[in-house]
């Protein structure tokens, strides 16, 4: 099977000239419907939305990884824990460093870090394969906090993009595993514009996220370059985007959504609103536009349930991208828990109905959702 640079490069009619370029030009992937990865592979990847361990969630569970403790960092999944360690990778996006050191960052309303002692434990007992760690967080605590947390996370094994020493950094992309298969993904968002990096100096991949600024689809284009290069056999695009309890995206989020699927990426993963919106399936690739919280301890805003979410089962079955397992959770007591009974229904409705504006086909399964990726 061709690598994702030579399907993009190979024919003139894949390369199309994007107005306002200043004559470079916009590949423009001519995708396989139903998306498929190298060879037969089966395959269940999980992604989920913003996981805080930070503030009450790292004072309850902090220390929990010494020996004699009643508690263990697992805990912070609750019963969810087994349906993770099934999975075969896991991918989030880390809202907090992960670190003891650092500043904090002066005329920011909130303060996100979790001590590495139990919080590098907790995330590799879920079998994370990739966080995210461009987001408005990342650097509350400083350059030295930020660093920490890109060691820290290479250290236990777990892939990272998003947040650097300097810009190069921040954008680069990374490769991460989930069991056979290598992952290739770019991690940006449009959150915190103060936390960018620059040339020389620490920061997140923040970009204006709209596919009508040159910028953007220059640094874009060449962050998908560098991940096609390592040719493998999934492309991620996790998003750190749009407004704060928004539970539709804007058009400008569609459409910059859409953009990245035609450029070759196979899942928009997007997280930061809180709460969750809704799913589209475009060329057979499933867009993820917000997944709301996994776990925190925010407070419950009225009418919108922020405690409650998902997480999405990516599944593979013979090297094709089958379809979406859809598993309604619930945030209670700084940890996450399979959502039940009513909650699970409003859940299982809210994506429903939200979806239903992208006409996404979905279906019941179990407690949760499937929505098929292939027209059978």
């Amino acid at each position: 099977m061709p690598s994702r640079r030579a399907v993009l490069a190979g024919s003139a009619a894949s390369v199309a000239a994007l107005a306002g370029l200043g004559g470079a030009t916009s590949r423009v992937a001519r995708r396989p419907v139903p998306a498929r990865v190298h060879g037969e592979a089966d395959a269940r990847i999980g992604f989920g939305g913003d996981a805080m361990l930070g503030r009450s969630v790292d004072e309850r569970w902090a220390g929990s990884e010494s020996d004699g403790s009643a508690r263990e960092p697992a805990g912070v999944w609750g019963s969810t824990l087994p349906a993770l360690r099934r999975l075969d990778g896991l991918f989030l996006n880390l809202e907090c460093s992960v670190s003891t050191r650092g500043e904090r960052t002066p005329d920011r309303g909130y303060y996100f870090r979790a001590d590495p002692g139990w919080a590098l434990p907790a995330l590799s007992a879920a079998g994370t394969s990739f966080a995210s760690l461009a987001n408005n967080h990342l650097l509350d605590f400083g350059p030295t906090a930020l660093a920490d947390t890109v060691d820290h996370l290479d250290g236990a094994g777990i892939a990272t993009a998003g947040a650097g020493r300097d810009r190069a950094a921040a954008f680069e992309p990374t490769v991460a595993t989930a069991d056979d298969l290598d992952v290739g993904v770019i991690a940006l968002t449009d959150q915190s514009r103060s936390y960018r990096a620059g040339p020389d100096s620490a920061g997140t991949a923040w970009l204006p996220l709209d596919p009508e600024r040159p910028e953007t689809r220059e640094r874009v284009e060449t962050a998908l370059e560098a991940v096609y290069r390592r040719d493998p056999d999934l492309v991620v695009a996790s998003l750190h985007w749009g407004p704060n309890w928004e539970v539709r995206p804007s058009a400008t989020q569609r459409r910059f959504a859409r953009w990245l699927v035609e450029r070759g990426v196979d899942v928009v993963h997007g997280h930061s609103a809180h709460v969750v919106q809704g799913i589209e399936v475009y060329r057979g690739r499933p867009i993820l536009y917000d997944l709301g919280d996994y776990v925190d301890d925010y407070i419950v805003k009225e009418g919108l349930h922020n405690d409650r979410s998902v997480r999405v089962e990516l599944v593979v079955e013979g090297g094709r991208l089958d379809r979406l397992h859809v598993a309604p959770v619930e945030i209670s007591d700084e940890r996450v828990e399979p959502a039940t009974g009513e909650v699970a229904a409003w859940v299982r409705e809210r994506m429903a109905s939200l979806s239903a504006d992208f006409g996404t086909n979905v279906e019941r399964e179990g407690r949760g959702l499937s929505v098929p990726l292939v027209d059978e």
